[in-house]
């Protein structure tokens, strides 16, 4: 565990020290739901105010567009030969990824306190208890946390961290193409089927739930995050030994 911190520490200067990927992860989701808002908003009929629907989805969205930042330190650390440098001062290798992984929450955080201030300043108003309120946040982080590793695992897999960038680009057409941004019952019939039975649809239905009320399906949210974690972390392991070997 000890380890793990020291390596998320480490990951946090790296960010530190690269300010325009920094501010492009934390500005990102805010530029995008304030263009959704603003732009598109007026054209959703959705029977409730945009700025309420939409946040709950562009919260997704930042810790999709944080694990890219995830996927390209893991290549870079893969490629660049400091592995081997933490091997010989006796660095597990869960321990290195763990580290990238906490970054990625930590930074999860901020980028989530950054949209829902501005979300606030432009109107959005949940009605939520504290426990409604805790129980969205660790849905939220648990998705972040399962995305996270499936991002480290990207990173592993590919040997170019452009590649590594690239291939989380998948992760947002999940988020797109789900309840985040509009409602699934106005999507065409072949992309509704596909909308309804992916992880992205029960995680945003879930936070939206326990921000706004209504249906909360917070047992389908739960099972998608739990098994693409484990999946996740398992295949991770498995990659950075053959990586490693």
């Amino acid at each position: 565990m000890s380890d793990a911190l020291i390596m998320a520490g480490r990951c946090l200067r790296l960010s530190a020290r690269s300010p325009e990927a920094l501010l492009t992860a934390l500005l990102l989701p805010v530029m995008l739901m304030v263009v959704f808002v603003y732009l598109f908003g007026g054209a959703v009929d959705i029977g409730t105010r945009y700025v309420d629907y939409v946040v709950p989805g562009v919260l997704l969205l930042c810790a999709v567009t944080g694990a890219s930042t995830t996927a390209v330190t893991v290549c870079q650390d893969m490629a660049g030969g400091i592995i081997d440098r933490f091997r010989s001062l006796d660095v597990s290798g869960p321990a290195v990824l763990a580290g990238h992984v906490t970054a990625s929450l930590l930074r999860n955080v901020a980028s989530t306190v950054l949209v829902t201030a501005v979300a606030v300043g432009i109107g959005f108003r949940p009605h939520a208890s504290a426990g409604s309120l805790a129980a969205a946040l660790g849905v939220l982080l648990l998705f972040v946390a399962a995305v996270s590793w499936l991002a480290a695992a990207f990173g592993l897999l590919v040997s170019a961290p452009e590649a590594a960038s690239s291939a989380t680009f998948f992760l947002m057409f999940f988020s797109y193409a789900s309840s985040a941004f509009v409602p699934v019952r106005t999507m065409p019939w072949w992309l509704r089927g596909f909308a309804q039975h992916q992880p992205a649809t029960p995680v945003t239905e879930t936070i939206r739930g326990l921000l706004l009320g209504g249906a909360v399906p917070l047992g389908s949210a739960l099972a998608w995050c739990g098994g693409i974690l484990v999946a996740s972390v398992v295949i991770s392991a498995w990659l950075f030994r053959r990586r490693t070997a």
